[in-house]
């Protein structure tokens, strides 16, 4: 009698908990499911013992087992998919996949242009952007790896994996070294030496030279914009084996080009930089009129790279106008920066700065000329041989024939033809 008496308080203390559970949607899903599993009229309790034999042969139906065992299989698939997404988050935020892949961008193009007169090479063009995600990849990771205590100050990067905790920092420097490491003999052994020298620099320029200097001094600006122009090198010296004067161009354009870029994101994030403890230029200069004139002046240094690109028969002469069109246009919103230094006018140089590489590059790949007379630059610094010094001679008298000034005028005109100054 005293089990029924429990039981029955039981059932009706379950069926007031189930009608409280309807009426309170706040009540969590786990625990309404169980009130409505106890509200079921419970069966009649009998006297009788139940049969052993009933229970074991339900506890081993096939049925049952077959369906357990796919309910723990599910489970471990879905276990192991959510890891895996977590980790794979986690890795494209430590190598900061975005930043990567325009360093992969610039590095294919110098490739492209490497190549000179001969096809495109596509796997060694593939190997050439995938060793240099790798080591893009490796210098990112170690660059958040140093700055774990600066991240956590900053709203930007308080959530990256190393910050927020959800990766630990033995496994980020095992990724980074995996990363780098297998980068650099990808390029060692399906490109050269020379690209795989050139890529390993750069990483160790980045990580152990402009991170810690981020700290120290503003100059770290201009350090970062030689790390960001050695890409383009790579791909040439992995397409040609060699570094020219031509190679030069794309590197010189990225180096300037980041000046303003850097100079508006600065501005920008001027407060979070303060926070993280970095020395940015910006933050000597409130009114935002110096980095104006820093971005607008190095805007300026990019104008002439059409005409050198042309002048060293890299591009045809339509490049010349496309890019000073191009410079001008970023000048502009630096000038605009300069006059009124709000930061309405930083975002627009900023928003410039991205659509200006993607195009000036493009306009790189369309225009280029094909040029079987490629000269060496460790052969123009005096190591050549008497078949290069001619060549050396034979370009002079090119360029004698056909002043600068003939170039200048034709370039923004092309349809218009060059004066010639030549005198037999």
């Amino acid at each position: 009698m005293w089990r029924r008496s429990a039981v029955s308080r039981f059932s009706s203390r379950i069926s007031l908990s189930s009608s409280s559970s309807s009426s309170n949607p706040r009540l969590i899903p786990w625990s309404r499911e169980l009130c409505a599993v106890n509200t079921f009229p419970q069966p009649p309790l009998s006297s009788e013992p139940t049969p052993k034999l009933a229970i074991s042969g339900a506890g081993s139906d096939p049925n049952r087992v077959l369906s357990s065992s796919a309910v723990a299989a599910t489970s471990r698939i879905a276990a192991a998919a959510g890891l895996g997404h977590h980790y794979g988050r986690c890795y494209w935020e430590l190598s900061k996949a975005r930043l990567s892949m325009l360093v992969v961008a610039t590095s294919g193009t110098g490739y492209i242009l490497g190549t000179g007169n001969g096809a495109v090479d596509l796997a060694g063009l593939c190997y050439t952007c995938a060793g240099t995600m790798m080591i893009a990849a490796s210098a990112n990771s170690l660059n958040q790896i140093f700055e774990i205590s600066n991240d956590a100050k900053m709203k930007r990067t308080m959530r990256r994996p190393l910050p927020s905790g959800r990766m630990s920092v033995p496994h980020a420097v095992a990724w980074a070294t995996i990363a780098g490491t297998s980068g650099a003999c990808l390029l060692a052994t399906k490109t050269n030496m020379m690209a795989a020298g050139l890529a390993s620099a750069n990483l160790v320029l980045y990580a152990f030279v402009y991170t810690p200097l981020k700290q120290l001094h503003p100059v770290n600006t201009w350090v970062g914009a030689v790390v960001g122009a050695i890409p383009p090198l790579l791909g040439w010296a992995a397409a040609s084996g060699e570094i020219s004067y031509n190679s030069m161009i794309l590197p010189a354009a990225l180096y300037f080009w980041q000046i303003p870029h850097f100079m508006a994101l600065a501005h920008l994030c001027r407060d979070d930089y303060a926070a993280g403890g970095y020395k940015m230029l910006s933050l000597f200069d409130p009114s935002g009129k110096r980095i104006a004139a820093v971005a607008l002046r190095n805007c300026f240094y990019m104008v002439p790279l059409g005409f050198i690109a042309y002048d060293w028969g890299l591009t045809s002469s339509w490049f010349c106008l496309e890019s000073t069109l191009l410079t001008m246009a970023i000048a502009a919103t630096a000038f605009s920066f300069y006059r009124h230094g709000t930061m309405e006018k930083a975002r627009k140089m900023f928003h410039a700065s991205l659509l200006f590489l993607p195009v000036f590059m493009s306009g790189l790949l369309i225009h280029r000329v094909y040029d079987e007379d490629k000269q060496p630059l460790l052969e123009a610094a005096g190591l050549s041989n008497s078949a290069s010094s001619e060549v050396k001679t034979q370009r002079r008298k090119k360029r004698a024939a056909q002043a600068p000034v003939a170039y200048a005028s034709a370039a923004p005109f092309p349809f218009l033809p060059a004066p010639s100054f030549y005198s037999p």
